[in-house]
């Protein structure tokens, strides 16, 4: 059965983006873009809710300057937005899901293929959470507290328990964290 993985990075205080939206304060360097390669190269389905999939469907389609391996799978990986109000999604080998989100995430676990992966979204994140859909988080510490920003997890009023499965410290001072969800 396909995973759903959620691979994003966090500052120390748990903020996924800071107060104005703002990524400058991602730390990475080539240890990152290695562990990034080899995660596109392991799933073959991007998930992403309505804000993330607008800012990075605006983003890869004209990238110049980046690692060509990453930029080939983010661009032509099918890819999913997840969103109530958006009416069509256009970036290469997307579709929408409007609705039934839980019924499609089931169904595509299901369906032979590699894992899925979730790259920021933090609503999506968290409602994937409360649904108990999420199989594996691959939470990158990076060594900043912001102080003020949108978490990562929001509404969460369900306990999920996780087993702590690997660490990796990369050269950046960046640690990634990989749990596993653990059944209630």
């Amino acid at each position: 059965m396909r995973k759903i993985i959620v691979s994003n990075l966090v500052s120390l205080d748990g903020f996924f983006e800071g107060a104005n939206k703002e990524l400058d304060w991602f730390t990475v360097g080539p240890h990152f873009f290695e562990y990034a390669r080899e995660q596109l190269n392991s799933v073959d389905t991007l998930l992403f809710g309505r804000l993330t999939y607008e800012h990075i469907a605006a983003y890869w389609p004209t990238s110049t300057g980046n690692d060509s391996v990453i930029t080939d799978k983010m661009n032509n990986l099918p890819k999913i937005g997840f969103s109530k109000t958006l009416q069509a999604v256009e970036w290469n080998n997307s579709i929408l899901v409007k609705e039934n989100i839980e019924e499609e995430i089931s169904s595509m676990k299901q369906m032979p293929g590699k894992d899925m992966v979730i790259f920021g979204s933090g609503e999506l994140v968290s409602s994937f959470t409360r649904l108990g859909l999420i199989d594996e988080y691959r939470i990158i510490i990076n060594p900043v507290v912001l102080g003020s920003g949108n978490l990562l997890f929001k509404g969460i009023n369900v306990r999920r328990n996780l087993k702590l499965t690997e660490t990796k410290i990369l050269d950046s001072g960046t640690i990634i964290l990989y749990y596993e969800s653990v059944q209630n």
